[in-house]
């Protein structure tokens, strides 16, 4: 959000989301007059997590920020976050970088066109040596997979009960530990939905791709392929099966895109199938009908409409 009352309205929408127990920092007049950024997150029981995107840059300032029993992780994807710590010292978390604090800062700042996220929790949960911030890269399995249930809590939140609002909180509590120190419970049940989530991003990004299996998805998501199918299966069942069906959706929505150039020939080839027989015979088994008359079907139901 930006304009003249851009930040009042962003602390009056935090504080109604956030409440007492994660306040809103106090910030510079220069930050409050030129406010431009967006926020959405969510708090679970006594842990917060908040996507930040910065149009114009931001610093805190006034008085001191957090409190002495929380941790933060930070997750920086693009710009830069930066933190002072009262005994003077400064951090820098570039692009790419996972930063894990724990205690009060002095202030935090921002550059402009920055997005992170950050995960509040307390400070016994995630046990940190001491020395100061740990930091690390931010596209380990762990960190995806914390986003990922991060990203599915934030969706489903308002329909959880108390059960399910406590299996939440207890698996952002299990993946913020594995983040911070590098491991992963392989085994661990409360974290096959997030692990599944992951596993369906990054296949829905590659769907184009002829390497896409579940063992190379297991490979980046760094757990066994044994793992991964019994994760997912909790969840969609296997995961060969929720590739074929997305590469179908997909081939579906270019057979009846407006203007279509592409045959079907080499829709086939584009989402993967062997050949346009093969393709026509999964087709017609989920869909009910070849790809060409589902085609025509579409286009009589556009013209009539």
């Amino acid at each position: 959000m930006s304009g003249a009352n851009a930040f009042s309205v962003f602390a009056h929408q935090w504080r109604s989301r956030m409440g007492d127990t994660f306040a809103l920092a106090s910030f510079r007049r220069t930050t409050v007059s030129g406010f431009s950024a967006r926020s959405r997150g969510f708090w679970v029981r006594d842990m917060m997590f908040n996507r930040f995107q910065t149009a114009a840059a931001l610093r805190t300032g006034g008085r001191r920020v957090g409190a002495d029993d929380h941790v933060r992780l930070w997750i920086v994807h693009r710009g830069a976050w930066r933190f002072g710590e009262p005994n003077g010292a400064e951090h820098t978390a570039p692009a790419g970088r996972l930063l894990v604090q724990r205690g009060r800062l002095s202030h935090f700042s921002a550059a402009p066109r920055t997005v992170v996220q950050v995960l509040v929790l307390p400070a016994a949960e995630v046990r940190l040596g001491r020395g100061g911030p740990a930091s690390g890269p931010a596209d380990t399995a762990e960190v995806r997979l914390l986003t990922a249930h991060a990203a599915m809590v934030g969706r489903m939140l308002d329909r959880l009960g108390p059960a399910g609002a406590d299996a939440a909180r207890s698996t952002l509590a299990e993946l913020a530990r594995a983040a911070a120190v590098g491991g992963l419970d392989d085994v661990e049940p409360l974290l096959a939905p997030a692990l599944a989530q992951a596993a369906r991003d990054l296949a829905d990004r590659r769907l184009t791709d002829p390497a896409l299996s579940p063992s190379a998805l297991a490979r980046e998501l760094n757990v066994s392929p044994r793992t991964l199918q019994r994760a997912f299966a909790r969840e969609d069942g296997p995961l060969s099966t929720y590739i074929r069906r997305r590469r179908l959706e997909e081939a579906c929505r270019a057979l009846v895109a407006p203007h279509r150039r592409l045959t079907v020939t080499e829709i086939a080839a584009r989402w993967q199938f062997a050949d346009s027989g093969h393709f026509a015979r999964a087709f017609r088994k989920h869909y009910g009908q070849t790809p060409t008359d589902y085609a025509a079907t579409a286009a009589r139901e556009t013209d009539a409409a």
